[in-house]
Order: C-alpha cells, then sequence, then structure tokens
C-alpha cells in the first residue's frame, strides 16, 4: 500500500511537467446551493416498485423529522443533491455498518459463497497476497459452479500485481477489465478509479474505503504510532440490501461500458428487489468533469446546513477552501464540528500536507484528533444525527477532483447512531490537538508541512 501511493504521487509529478494541465477546479458549491430550488416539497422518494407519490414521500420524510433533533438539512440538502444527480433517495434498505476489514472480509466472503447469478467486483487495489489470493480463489470457485464472475481493478492501484495474477483469473473464466491501463499510456491523464465495490446476484452491495489486501487482516491492537511495528489498518464499509443496490450496479456497469469491457452476456444484474429495512439511502458516484464531482457537493453541502454536530473521519484531509471555509463557518455557528484524521500513514508527505491546515481549523473553533494505535483509512461522516455517509471519497485533491469516486448517504436515526458509537471508539483512541501547543511545534516541523502543502494537488 505504501509504494502504490508513493506511485500515486509520480504519476501526478509527471502530470505537472506539462504533460497534464492541471487546471481543472472544483465546483462553487455556493452557486449550485443558490441555483437550486427551494424545496417546498419534498423529492419524490424511491420504493423497490418505483416512484412513491409526493404525499407519500412528504409522509416519509415528517416521520424522519420527528424523531430527530431540529434540523433543516433533511429539506435543504436534499433539495440541492436532487438539482444535481438523478439517483434517487430509495426507501426500505437494510444498512450493516462494517466497522473495519475484518467485519468487511467476513461480509464479503458470505455474500460471494451464496452468490447463485453473479459477482461484480470494482476495486482499487487487489493485492497478490493472502487475502488477495483468498479472495480470488473464491472467486475461480463460484464461477466453475456457473456463476457469473466480473471484475474491475484500478491499473496504478494494482500496479506492484504480476500479469499472471490476472492472467490466472481469465484463465478461470473471469472477465477482468483493468481501468486506464498504464502500459496504454493513460496514466498520463492521472485519472483512477478509487470504487471499491461488490454486488453480488444485485440483491446486496457492500462499499466504503477497503481494498483487498492483508493490511486489513490484522485486529486492533494497543500499538501505538512511535512502535516500529507496521500498524493494523482502520477503515469502514458499509452493507445494503434492498432498493439502493441497483444504484450501486449502475456504477459497476457504467465504469464497465466507459472501459469498453468485453459484453456481459447472461446474468439477472437488475433482479426485482424487495425492502429489507427502514434507511434511506442515496448513492452517489462522481467522475471527472466539472459538473460531476459529485461527491465534492454532497460533502460541502451538508457540512454548510449541518445546525448540530459534524463528525468526520478521513484518512488523506487535504481539502480546499471551500470546505475549510464550509467547517469553520459551521464551527462559527454553533454546529459541534469533530475530524478525527491518522497520526500515522502510509504517505509522509500527506500528513505533513495535512497537518499545514490545522491552524487555521483550530483557530476556526473545529476540534481535531489524531487517531493512533492503527493507521486510520476511513471516509466517513455523521451530520445531526441522522445524515450519514460512507463512501471511497478522501478529502484529497485526488478524490475531490480526479477519482472515480462512490459514497452512500444514508438518512437514518438508527444508523447514525451506529455511526456515533463508531466514532466515539476512535475518539476514545485519538490525541486531540490543541492549539497552543499546535502553535508551540518547532519551527522545522512548519516548514516541513508548508513544503508538503506545495505539493498538495499531487499527494
Amino acid at each position: 500500500m505504501t509504494l502504490t501511493r508513493h506511485l500515486f504521487s509520480l504519476f501526478f509529478l509527471v502530470s505537472i511537467l506539462g504533460i497534464n494541465s492541471g487546471c481543472a477546479t472544483l465546483p462553487n458549491v455556493s452557486e449550485k446551493i443558490d441555483a437550486a430550488p427551494a424545496a417546498q416539497e419534498p423529492r419524490q422518494i424511491a420504493s423497490a416498485k418505483g416512484l412513491l407519490s409526493p404525499k407519500q414521500s412528504k409522509a416519509i420524510m415528517e416521520r424522519l423529522k420527528r424523531c430527530i433533533d431540529p434540523t433543516d438539512i433533511l429539506e435543504r440538502y436534499t433539495a440541492v443533491v436532487e438539482s444535481i444527480t438523478e439517483s434517487p433517495l430509495t426507501k426500505g434498505n437494510k444498512v450493516t455498518l462494517l466497522a473495519d476489514g475484518q467485519a468487511a472480509y467476513a461480509a464479503m466472503f458470505k455474500a460471494r459463497e451464496n452468490a447463485r447469478d453473479h459477482i461484480n467486483l470494482e476495486t482499487f487495489i487487489i493485492d497478490d497476497d493472502d487475502v488477495g489470493r483468498e479472495f480470488s480463489d473464491l472467486l475461480l470457485r463460484k464461477k466453475t459452479e456457473g456463476v457469473q464472475v466480473n471484475l474491475i481493478y484500478d491499473s496504478v492501484g494494482s500496479f506492484t500485481n504480476s500479469a499472471s495474477f490476472f492472467k490466472r483469473l481469465q484463465d478461470g473464466g473471469i472477465q477482468v477489465v483493468e481501468f486506464n491501463p498504464i502500459h496504454q499510456g493513460n496514466w498520463l491523464l492521472a485519472h483512477l478509479d478509487h470504487h471499491k465495490i461488490l454486488i453480488v446476484d444485485g440483491k446486496i452491495a457492500i462499499a466504503g474505503g477497503i481494498n483487498i489486501s492483508s493490511v486489513y487482516s490484522s485486529k486492533l491492537s494497543g500499538r501505538h504510532k512511535e512502535n516500529k511495528a507496521p500498524l493494523p489498518w482502520r477503515d469502514t464499509d458499509v452493507q445494503i440490501e434492498g432498493p439502493a443496490v441497483a444504484e450501486f450496479q449502475k456504477l459497476f456497469l457504467d465504469t464497465w461500458s466507459r472501459q469498453n469491457g468485453p459484453k456481459l452476456s447472461g446474468g439477472n444484474y437488475y433482479p426485482q428487489l424487495k425492502e429489507d429495512g427502514k434507511a434511506l439511502v442515496q448513492v452517489v458516484g462522481s467522475t471527472p468533469g466539472a459538473d460531476n464531482r459529485i461527491t465534492f457537493i454532497v460533502y460541502v453541502a451538508a457540512i454548510t446546513f449541518a445546525e448540530h454536530s459534524i463528525h468526520l473521519t478521513n484518512a488523506y484531509f487535504m481539502p480546499d477552501d471551500q470546505v475549510l471555509k464550509a467547517f469553520t463557518d459551521a464551527a462559527g455557528r454553533g454546529v459541534d464540528v469533530k475530524i478525527i484524521l491518522p497520526g500515522a500513514t502510509d504517505s509522509t508527505l500527506a500528513l505533513y500536507a495535512a497537518q499545514y491546515n490545522y491552524s487555521r481549523l483550530l483557530e476556526g473553533g473545529v476540534k481535531i484528533y489524531e487517531r493512533f494505535n492503527a493507521l486510520l483509512h476511513a471516509k466517513t461522516a455523521v451530520i445531526d444525527g441522522v445524515w450519514s455517509t460512507v463512501g471511497s471519497t478522501n478529502m484529497d485533491y485526488w478524490s475531490l477532483l480526479s477519482n472515480d469516486e462512490a459514497n452512500a448517504v444514508i438518512l437514518s436515526r438508527e444508523f447514525a447512531q451506529e455511526m456515533e458509537k463508531t466514532f466515539a471508539k476512535d475518539l476514545a483512541e485519538s490525541h486531540q490537538i490543541k492549539l497552543a501547543e499546535w502553535e508551540a511545534r518547532p519551527l522545522s516541523v512548519k516548514m516541513r508541512q508548508w513544503f508538503a502543502h506545495l505539493f498538495v494537488r499531487w499527494l
């Protein structure tokens, strides 16, 4: 994983030498908010049988509002997001939080073991290690049982794998697509597939920040970052059953089509889905383009409309000024803003670049914590006790500007409570950064942070 992260930096640095203009910018979210129609009527919610009537949709949103502290995030946020994406807000979903690699892998293996029609796996990294080979063995076995298996992997993310690793899968009948193959010169485009999505039989979707690698296999230990022993990785996925699974399927099949994957014959990719739970879920995906940075707009809008609390956990925190301002503005209006960031990382330069922004955030009233005992890789947030997101989107320029990303947004008090419990556990294993102590850090550290910040778009 560390080598992979260094390769990203190399590819991006090559881009700024004139091969890639690097002039792309993020959308102005304030303009998007101003352009969104006033939320006079709640958006129509999709069910397993189609769109609900405006009256039914309104009743669902009113019930949700009654069980939480007063907040306008439900109406204002959904009005903005409805104006920028066609992905529907769906009802009747069962959502399970998978708060570490072991839980996620157990859920993935169970889902694939029970597959009867197809397995669609899209991942940024699939390592040729114990976990990667165990995944591969199961995929090959399911193929022999008549299950259609389709795999998309990112060329840069899985750069260290040998060609024989993927040839074995192809020889076993698995259809494999390499996203923007490096050997064809696509590394110059700096466009990566950062999705981590598993879809089984069109009925179960597992998504979030977890790649296929042994680094996620270890249980969390009491080891501190000063210890030279490798730290276990701390990440988060979510399992969804219900109508929202079809939206993840659309993302997978869209990527397959854009990468000119072989024709998918057979397979019931859109089965009739039943409602398995009570959560409202919206699946948001981003692709490069001025109007397609949906996950970025979603984050900024949710932070902008927060009224009580913003609890965010993020692995690579190098956001643009819009995000930083949204956080400090929220803290300024009395919102409890807490951000948990890595205390150790697989990229020292990225860690220093993230710390460059601490002073601005701390002065603005934002509370910052650094996680110890683990290498934090999660990308999650819970706002106002009702709005949650789990996905692949980091708060860095790769994720916000250049990558394909995917997040699930969940509107549910019950799921938000689970998210808050996980956040509290991470908080208990974190060290709070205090402004006075931070300002007293050595000049040499300040200089390293300033220098790293110069390369913030390419870390």
